[in-house]
């Protein structure tokens, strides 16, 4: 959990530097809309990001904002990946680690997300242009941060007895598969072990120590 922790500030700072220039990046897509003669309607999935930054960016400070965005969705969709694997989840746990992968998938209609203003007028400025000109892929990023502080919140107040009590179904699933190769091993060697005693009986003492050989006559002979 502190490995995640930890990656998740990773990425709140980076965000927190992409804040600061969320004017260049409205200005960056703004060019790109040009470009691209695509000003009708807003940029709605970071798939049209990446997009236009491959295609339509004319100059190396229009495609370096774009590819700062571009590498801390990357990031989040990696910590998703980092979350699934940390434990099993819970109902609750399950829902926000969904909700954060989908947000942060390529194609997702992000034209309905709309963050939080901040209380700065600068930052409010930039997200109110965002509102207008980008739909909500400025709102992504503290969107889905804000999901994955959640998830970290109610997943350390899971009890251990909770998360082996999770555990259980995979550890009787395993036992289940071990259990018919040991009782089905055992048997066959007392069985070979049988036939082994009353080969040498009837060969060097004419009898034998085994008590079950249907096949033996009653007189004792063969």
């Amino acid at each position: 959990m502190n490995e995640v922790k930890e990656s998740l500030r990773s990425v709140e700072q980076k965000y927190q530097l992409f804040q600061q220039q969320q004017f260049t990046f409205i200005a960056a897509t703004e060019h790109c809309r040009e470009n691209a003669h695509d000003k009708i309607w807003p940029i709605s999935s970071i798939g049209q990001v990446q997009s236009y930054m491959e295609h339509y960016c004319s100059n190396s400070t229009d495609r370096r904002i774009p590819l700062v965005f571009l590498d801390i969705c990357t990031e989040l969709g990696k910590l998703c990946q980092h979350f699934e694997a940390l434990h099993s989840g819970t109902p609750v746990t399950n829902h926000l680690l969904e909700k954060c992968k989908t947000l942060v998938s390529q194609s997702k209609d992000l034209s309905s997300l709309r963050a939080k203003c901040p209380p700065d007028m600068a930052n409010y400025l930039s997200c109110h242009k965002a509102r207008n000109h980008c739909g909500g892929v400025v709102s992504l990023i503290p969107i889905v941060l804000d999901v994955m502080k959640e998830w970290v919140a109610h997943s350390e107040k899971l009890p251990r007895k909770a998360l082996q009590h999770v555990s259980e179904p995979q550890a009787a699933t395993r036992a289940a598969a071990r259990a018919p190769q040991a009782t089905g091993t055992q048997p066959r060697l007392r069985k070979d072990k049988c036939g082994q005693l009353t080969q040498d009986s009837l060969k060097h003492r004419g009898k034998t120590e085994c008590s079950e050989l249907p096949w033996r006559p009653a007189g004792g002979k063969l």
